[in-house]
């Protein structure tokens, strides 16, 4: 069988772009991927006991687009979640990103209370600011109290969790550090939170539910390139990879998940607990909590059956440990934001564009960019709309 497109690699990108191309234009698509499940990094799966477990880590869905809430929804019901995060700073667990409530537990009640109405004075309320931004002030509280936050909170989660300190690597990492500036303990602020009520896996599948999509799992790309007939390549894997590492390899963070099952109902408060400061690993994930919440409106089951096993007496909890990314030894999941590996992604971001007529590299991978999930979306939908709508490809 000839297809019109072969999609490399079964995540956020490669499902989206299949998906648009199968149901608007009638192609005929094949889909492959090296692991032997759908939904790349998203997977996941219920384990015997129901409880929804993530493989590669925490993933809770966040927008402000529209555009990407309405066109997931189509794929799946969801489950209100709006993920808070802890971080034990000195002994004692906080919110994060750093707010009134997180200075309050951890400073005498009046140095707290002048650091709050230092900052409302200065800021207004509500809002985020970079922690860089408040090392500039010449405010000795706000000074103080950045400097605080900068090694207490961000010094020793990236030495963790890059390998490299701070000053090594590219200064947009620095300055996403935020202080909240008010008592809003969720660690997003976007329209829309969720979780696909029956899991992310299940959400792909529907995507892929469509007569001219083929999937075919444990399928490395070099191993049917030639054997399989096709017109185009959208391709979401390793951009060295596709081009045989002529320029070297692309270095990137990985990480190692140890699992354990225990017998109590909670472990911990929330979903996600930070450890900047203390033992190898970087943080504690509890997967109960993603789904013990409400079902949204729009596209709705009222079933609550797959629920219910969510409260159970047992619990499942990962510590996450990061560690350099060898091929063939674990997956590459963040690009290094460094200068040299700028340079280095920009050598076969030019190969790349020789190969525009025939090849599209799309994804976090093939892009060599950090891309949230809402936002890999939106570029793929966008990108489908430029390129398949107006000019082609």
């Amino acid at each position: 069988m000839k297809y019109d497109y072969l999609v490399v690699g079964a995540g956020f990108a490669g499902a989206v772009m299949a998906e648009r191309l199968a149901s608007q234009l009638d192609k005929k698509v094949l889909v492959i991927d090296r692991r032997n499940h759908l939904a790349g990094n998203c997977y996941d799966f219920r384990d015997e006991s129901g409880i929804y477990v993530h493989k590669y880590g925490p993933h809770a869905f966040h927008t402000n687009s529209k555009k990407v809430w309405d066109y997931l929804s189509k794929f799946t019901t969801w489950t209100s979640y709006e993920h808070r995060v802890l971080a034990v700073i000195d002994g004692k667990k906080v919110p994060i990103p750093f707010n009134f409530n997180s200075i309050e537990m951890l400073f005498p009640q009046k140095d707290a209370q002048n650091y709050i109405n230092t900052l409302k004075s200065r800021y207004g309320e509500n809002i985020k600011v970079p922690i860089l931004k408040l090392m500039q002030e010449n405010s000795k509280e706000l000074k103080f109290l950045a400097e605080y936050v900068y090694n207490k909170v961000f010094l020793g989660y990236t030495l963790k969790q890059w390998g490299l300190k701070p000053e090594e690597l590219h200064y947009s990492v620095t300055s996403r550090v935020p202080i909240f500036i008010g008592r809003d303990n969720r660690y997003f602020y976007d329209t829309y939170q969720a979780i696909p009520t029956l899991g992310y896996t299940k959400l792909f599948e529907n995507i892929f539910k469509n007569k001219n999509i083929f999937v075919e799992l444990n399928t490395e790309f070099r191993d049917i390139e030639s054997s399989i007939k096709f017109d185009k390549i959208i391709y979401t894997g390793p951009i060295d990879y596709f081009f045989d590492y002529k320029y070297g390899k692309l270095p990137y963070r990985s990480l190692h998940f140890v699992f354990e099952k225990l017998d109590n109902e909670y472990f911990q408060e929330v979903a996600q607990v930070n450890y900047p400061n203390d033992y190898d690993w970087t943080r504690i994930t509890e997967f109960k909590h993603f789904h013990n919440s409400k079902t949204l409106s729009g596209r709705l089951t009222r079933s609550y059956k797959h629920l219910m096993s969510q409260k159970n007496k047992s619990t499942i909890i990962a510590y996450e440990y990061p560690q350099y990314y060898e091929i063939g030894v674990n997956e590459p999941y963040y690009p290094i934001p460094k200068s040299e590996n700028e340079e280095l992604y920009n050598k076969y971001f030019n190969e790349a564009k020789k190969l525009e007529n025939t090849v599209l590299f799309i994804g976090r991978l093939a892009e060599y960019k950090y891309y949230n999930m809402d936002e890999i979306i939106g570029a793929v939908l966008l990108k489908f709309e430029k390129m398949f709508r107006k000019n082609g490809f």
